[in-house]
């Protein structure tokens, strides 16, 4: 039961943080457990893929194994599903209706897929465990929700016209963090290490600087103050 509770804790707290932040214009409710729903069921199509692309790995060099295992299956399959769920339950829906929307939606989803990977994680008979909960807490789960934080800012550019190119920045961006986050891991080494702290820091505050960006926008801002 407390393994269960600190694999559900960090996707859980994150998302009530992201709730709060939404103070201008509220979610449905039914729409954002729809959007965690979408998360968890695309766990099964991520590993479907990623048993077909497994049979592809470059051989030769650690490093190229690293490189497509980090960018290919993990973020370029992950990204892709939650890109592809987020656009269809969100781009026409009218609730879809200010900047911060993207970010609420797209953490959602992301968050949804982190808690089922979460919990396969942290019950592995092998790799899991309570170090495994704590070590994924403060590291693998927070990382899932910036890179939805990532999808969700850039979606939003192109949802309202603030930007060119932000429906492919929606899914490239995220591919690209989530892939140097994976392949930092994977790597093993002090060397990729110590760029990992700074990366981190990135991940972090650009998505910190996200959430105020968009908030700033809402165009309810006005009526709640």
């Amino acid at each position: 039961m407390v393994l269960a509770e600190l694999a559900l804790a960090p996707a859980a707290i994150f998302l009530v943080y992201i709730y709060i932040r939404d103070k201008y214009e509220k979610e449905p409710v039914n729409l954002l457990l729809t959007g965690i729903f979408f998360g968890a069921v695309s766990t099964g199509l991520v590993l479907c893929l990623d048993n077909r692309l497994d049979l592809l790995e470059p051989s030769g060099a650690q490093i190229f194994k690293d490189l497509y295992s980090a960018y290919v299956m993990s973020a370029g399959v992950e990204e892709s599903v939650k890109y592809l769920y987020l656009f269809f339950l969100v781009w026409k829906n009218r609730n879809f209706n200010e900047p911060f929307d993207g970010i609420v939606y797209a953490v959602f989803i992301s968050l949804g897929f982190a808690m089922v990977e979460n919990f396969v994680y942290v019950f592995n008979p092998v790799l899991g465990g309570v170090r495994t909960a704590f070590s994924r807490a403060f590291l693998a789960v927070p990382a899932h929700g910036f890179f939805g934080i990532s999808m969700g800012y850039n979606l939003s550019f192109s949802r309202f016209g603030m930007k060119k190119g932000g429906a492919a920045s929606a899914f490239l961006w995220p591919w690209f963090l989530h892939g140097t986050y994976n392949f930092i891991i994977f790597r093993k080494s002090y060397a990729y290490m110590i760029i990992f702290i700074p990366f981190l820091f990135y991940l972090w505050s650009g998505g910190f600087y996200a959430i105020e960006k968009h908030l700033e926008k809402s165009p309810f801002k006005k009526t709640c103050n």
